[in-house]
């Protein structure tokens, strides 16, 4: 929240400059990577393709307001955690997932677009997001949704929403190539109001009752320690952990700490400026 109040006053204090002013409008590609329950010791392991639309409109050389649509897609995997009983979870995750964000940015430096001295610098910026999620897991070689499961007994009617709001805020560096073409560099990062971006939040429910309520697969996908246990028992006797995991009320995600995910990409922003007449050489 400082950071926020922070960045309305910088916005506030430059307003009064005299530079450029106008909308830019680009696209990006880059990568996503997820942080969360599946993922607690910040891996690098399972990036994804991601990619956007942005607008951005330049209040004047230190301001700007920016406007995006992007698409991405997050995963983790217990198999690739240090941690031994994540590893015996033995839980994964994927998931599409699309947001639309909006960022306040102050540039470090003057911005001028085509200026040789001051068409470049790096930035920071904050906002708000909201993100559209569906997490599935694969079982029997098919991906499963894992909302409509209840995998932590959840009862019908009562899952958690696919949509969330989330904190975005991070860095980057924008370069001209010349007057009206520019590249950005960003990275950003999404601390969201959900912790269920992985399906993966709270505790084991009973799993009598999970099955009468949602059937045999909630099960098999809420408790996957067994799939484990069958290909290495040994696994379990030598690191001393008790199987099975799934044992009603044990601790199966963290919900003290809602999930997150960056996103990292190069983007190309075309300039409109003032929209002068394209032959007019004055500029």
């Amino acid at each position: 929240m400082k950071n926020c109040f922070a960045l309305v006053a910088l916005f506030l204090l430059t307003l009064p400059l005299t530079a450029q002013k106008g909308w830019e409008v680009g696209a990006w590609m880059g990568t996503s990577q997820y942080f969360g329950d599946l993922n607690t010791d910040f891996r690098f392991t399972d990036p994804g393709l991601a990619g956007g639309l942005a607008f951005r409109y330049n209040f004047n050389e230190r301001v700007a307001l920016k406007l995006g649509g992007n698409l991405g897609r997050v995963a983790a995997s217990d198999a690739d955690s240090d941690n031994l009983f994540e590893r015996a979870r033995n839980l994964h995750f994927r998931s599409g997932i699309g947001e639309v964000a909006g960022q306040l940015e102050f540039n470090f430096l003057p911005y001028l677009h085509g200026d040789k001295d001051f068409g470049w610098t790096p930035y920071l910026f904050g906002g708000y997001s909201v993100t559209f999620f569906n997490p599935k897991a694969k079982i029997d070689g098919d991906w499963v949704e894992l909302r409509p499961l209840g995998t932590e007994g959840q009862f019908k009617s009562e899952e958690y929403f696919t949509v969330t709001g989330g904190l975005v805020y991070g860095g980057g560096f924008k370069i001209d190539l010349n007057y009206e073409w520019s590249i950005n560099v960003e990275i950003g990062a999404r601390q969201l109001f959900t912790d269920y971006l992985d399906d993966v939040s709270t505790v084991y429910p009973d799993m009598g009752d999970l099955e009468e309520l949602r059937g045999e697969l909630a099960v098999r996908l809420s408790d996957r320690s067994g799939e484990l246990f069958k290909e290495d028992p040994a696994f379990f006797t030598n690191n001393n952990i008790e199987f099975p995991i799934g044992e009603p009320g044990r601790q199966r995600g963290d919900s003290s700490n809602n999930d997150s995910y960056l996103m990292i990409g190069v983007g190309v922003m075309y300039y409109f400026g003032d929209l002068r007449c394209p032959y007019d050489k004055s500029r």
